[in-house]
């Protein structure tokens, strides 16, 4: 059990082995750490004193209760990925699918536990107040691990950050297109015809503003409201494909093609790739051990939005079957309250784009106020920071307006690496004695996930890719 953890938001790589000086040294075998000032001035906050003062420059975040970190857990989980699984089950097929779709999430569940418990064998080790961050985890497992590997410490802490940002960054550019694509069909409804490219700089305004709140206890109630509208969104989008019956089974693929299971192995991943907001999480809890327990939030949350993935991807499927779109949303058709629903999941999903960028941020502005020479908080740098990524996610999104191809390529490129690849590598790496390996047990599973991981990532990237490039083909034809 975790001692109650202090109300300190998540200890990027700059907040930890960055913004401490770490002088590690050999003494018997045992490595020992002292720890120097921050360089920008800060301090890390201890047990005995959660806050920092207000006098060092550096914000504080109120710790969260399990109910309001379920709410972010749901929301950071439940976005276009969702009203993508019927898309995904068209790529894998009515048996092929559900299979899959269970095995992703409970490897991905796995992993998240491991990446928890890694950390806090870390934290241990090192005497930490708190469990540090995912970059800063991976970086101290290589620190700590075989002799041979301690030299690749910080590239590899600095590839999670990398991979992090990417992903996250890709989530929200996947927002703009998901809202964009979605407010097009309820304007062309009402006889507006207009460019999705258009309609992604009008929902520029509104996701700029969400995305200026700096604090995950304010972002509570935003993820509550986005929550409320995706719920509703589902449930009357499932009303619209069972109100009239589904076809037979016999209308349905079983099973596809290898290509295919590559799309549906990107789509998936991508609606289950949350690790990246496990330890920020975790760390903002009042109490932390509730956060991976049996009935914590990790377990509750994930069966829930497991089972909401499952629904809506073999609903979605049945119902439209090949022509199912890359969202859910995009086959209810030119009714008033199928427009009423696409405005309500584009809202939700609006929503969640603060608390996906959330986690980009924190990662990302230390080294930015560092570049820039800012020191203290500085709450109008960041802001003027949060409007420049908000941007930069928007021109990207211009970029490639494919929906399910471009979730599918993210989840594949990206998602994996975090979800299925670095997880296993670092418990091989903490369970490694000096003079044995980590066990044939652990040794076993951990390569088992690994080599799907692999599989996953080479092939779902390259069909993506393949998809991507034909479909700008085919735009340039028309």
């Amino acid at each position: 059990m975790d001692a109650e953890a202090p109300s300190i938001p998540q200890a990027t790589t700059a907040q930890s082995t960055r913004n401490q000086n770490l002088n590690h040294n050999q003494n018997n075998g045992k490595m020992t750490t002292s720890f120097a000032p921050a360089t920008d001035g800060s301090s890390l906050a201890t047990a005995a004193n959660p806050k920092p003062d207000s006098g060092n420059g550096e914000d504080y975040h109120p710790p969260t209760s399990y109910l309001e970190t379920i709410v972010h857990l749901f929301k950071g989980n439940i976005g276009p990925g969702l009203f993508a699984m019927g898309d995904a089950f068209k790529n894998g097929g009515l048996v092929v699918a559900p299979l899959l779709t269970i095995l992703i999430a409970v490897i991905s569940i796995h992993c998240q536990h491991v990446l928890i418990a890694c950390s806090k064998k870390m934290r241990d080790l090192r005497g930490d107040a708190v469990c540090a961050d995912y970059a800063a985890t991976v970086e101290m497992c290589f620190e700590n691990g075989p002799m041979k590997l301690r030299g690749w410490s910080r590239t590899m802490g600095r590839l999670v950050d990398v991979f992090i940002c990417v992903t996250q960054l890709g989530f929200c550019c996947i927002y703009f297109v998901f809202i964009s694509t979605n407010l097009k069909q309820i304007l062309k409804a009402y006889g507006i015809e207009m460019d999705v490219h258009l309609v992604m700089l009008l929902a520029l305004l509104p996701v700029l503003l969400s995305s200026l709140i700096t604090n995950l206890k304010w972002l509570t109630p935003v993820s509550m409201f986005a929550n409320v509208c995706m719920i509703l969104g589902l449930a009357i989008t499932l009303y619209y494909a069972l109100k009239d019956g589904l076809p037979e089974v016999k209308e349905r693929a079983l099973w596809t093609n290898g290509s295919q299971l590559a799309l549906f192995f990107g789509t998936a991943i991508f609606a289950f790739e949350g690790i990246a907001l496990v330890m920020p999480l975790k760390n903002a809890m009042r109490k932390s051990q509730q956060f991976e327990s049996t009935l914590g939030v990790l377990n509750v949350g994930m069966f829930l939005v497991s089972v909401m993935f499952m629904f809506a991807g073999c609903v979605g499927y049945m119902k439209w079957g090949e022509h199912v779109g890359g969202s859910l949303t995009l086959n209810l058709g030119d009714t008033i309250l199928a427009q009423a629903v696409k405005a309500m999941v584009s809202m939700g999903v609006l929503l969640g784009y603060p608390l996906q960028f959330f986690v980009a941020v924190q990662v990302m502005w230390p080294s930015a106020k560092q570049m820039c020479g800012i020191e203290g908080r500085s709450l109008s740098g960041e802001l003027i920071f949060r409007s420049l990524l908000v941007i930069v996610t928007l021109a990207i999104a211009e970029l490639v307006p494919a929906l399910g191809l471009f979730i599918s390529l993210i989840g594949a490129l990206c998602s994996t690496a975090l979800a299925l690849v670095f997880p296993p590598v670092i418990e091989l790496i903490a369970h490694s004695a000096p003079s044995k390996g980590p066990g044939l047990w652990i040794s076993m599973k951990n390569l088992i996930i690994l080599l799907l991981a692999l599989l996953g990532f080479f092939t779902g990237s390259y069909e993506s890719l393949k998809q991507i490039v034909k479909h700008f083909g085919e735009e340039e034809l028309l």
